[in-house]
């Protein structure tokens, strides 16, 4: 940015403004978030999918707050509401875990109609977990490249999912990058109460904590500092998930409730070896008469193998770890999931890859742009298809 100054008898002096990394951050996610909205919104309005349902009732002709309240988000609605229930071979509320719910039951209390506060809450956190991301990934590597990662970030292809659409995934992104942010400062306690925070967002405790406790022995290593209980305290990041389980254990007499869940019919996602071999992602992608579905589910296997692929030179340009939470974090949905169906949305929890892929685009300037122009592009596509009520993750 430039500013021209006038100076008496001198005419203009020409001033080179930069904006801070952060800045430049909150307004490229704002940028992509009223582009998504907005795609979302007029496709919704097209009515080229189908009733939102109690929604739609609720705000009828407001396709912007339509467009962002599909599939899940009917589940997180019914939770603040109602709260929990569980029924073994039923599709149950319990295989979401509480802190989303949590937070649209604390704005509802206030007076907000949960649909517009689950809204809310993603585009703050989502809006908000980039700007910390940026903060995270300057303390990493060098401006430049943290920009770069910032963007490649903003403008990922399921990033719609932190503008605004009523999902989980915004909230643990701020909690998750807010702890790690906490750790590189040395503010361990800090680091985790969020990761707690982050557990009960989402199952993926042990990534979390793994994650935290390799990254802070790691930092301690490279100072020559002896080890001391306090080393032990990133571990408490597993509390959240620990109280939900009491909580399941408690009200339902089975600590893995959410898990049982998971494989009731229509989901199926059944801890066995047919699973594990993605034997059902096999014979959808070899079978299926239906050219979109195909495409979807072997865009979501590229993308969860990337993804993994790139902790590999996450150990040598973060440290291990970051390595170790990309490579759980994402590999605890790949194992689980039948089809891996949703884990190029999952992917956005594996936040780290995206300054992996900052460095290894660096000194390659018409394949960043290349790449950040089809990665916008085909986020502005599945924005304009979630608000379409389409499948998409």
């Amino acid at each position: 940015m430039r500013l021209d100054v006038p100076l008496p008898g001198r005419g203009m002096l020409r001033v080179k403004m930069e904006l801070s990394l952060p800045r430049k951050a909150a307004l490229c996610a704002v940028l992509a978030a009223l582009c998504c909205m907005a795609m979302g919104a007029l496709t919704a309005r097209a009515k080229f999918g189908y009733d939102t349902g109690q929604a739609a009732l609720e705000w009828p002709g407001n396709y912007l707050v339509q467009a962002g309240v599909r599939w899940d988000a009917g589940w997180y609605e019914r939770i603040a509401r109602e709260g929990y229930w569980y029924k073994p071979n039923v599709q149950s509320p319990v295989a979401f875990f509480p802190g989303y719910p949590l937070a649209i039951r604390g704005l509802s209390a206030l007076g907000m109609n949960r649909w517009l506060a689950g809204e809310l809450i993603t585009l703050c956190c989502g809006l908000l977990g980039i700007v910390l991301f940026a903060r995270w990934a300057q303390r990493l590597v060098e401006p430049k490249a943290a920009m770069r990662a910032t963007a490649l970030l903003a403008l990922y292809p399921f990033a719609f999912y932190l503008y605004g659409v009523m999902y989980s995934d915004a909230l643990f992104l701020v909690l998750v990058v807010g702890a790690f942010l906490a750790l590189e400062s040395e503010r361990v306690w800090l680091a985790a109460l969020l990761g707690a925070l982050a557990t009960a967002t989402r199952p993926v405790a042990p990534a979390v904590v793994l994650g935290l406790t390799v990254r802070w022995l790691e930092l301690r290593a490279r100072k020559g500092q002896r080890l001391t209980a306090r080393d032990l305290v990133p571990a408490l990041s597993g509390a959240g998930m620990a109280c939900y389980m009491a909580f399941l254990a408690w009200r339902f007499g089975d600590p893995l409730a959410f898990a049982h869940a998971e494989a009731a019919p229509g989901w199926d996602h059944t801890p066995e070896l047919r699973t594990w071999l993605k034997v059902t992602w096999f014979e959808i992608v070899t079978t299926s008469q239906s050219r979109a579905v195909t495409v979807r589910l072997v865009g979501h296997a590229i993308l969860t193998l990337w993804t993994l692929l790139l902790a590999i030179p996450a150990r040598r340009l973060l440290g291990w770890g970051y390595a170790v939470f990309i490579a759980v974090v994402i590999g605890i949905p790949a194992v689980s999931s039948k089809d891996l169906q949703g884990l190029g949305r999952y992917a956005i929890a594996a936040f780290p890859c995206f300054v992996v892929l900052a460095l290894l685009l660096e000194g390659r300037p018409k394949l960043t742009a290349a790449w950040l122009v089809g990665s916008g592009a085909l986020l502005l596509f599945l924005a304009g298809a979630f608000g379409a009520t389409v499948y998409v993750a």
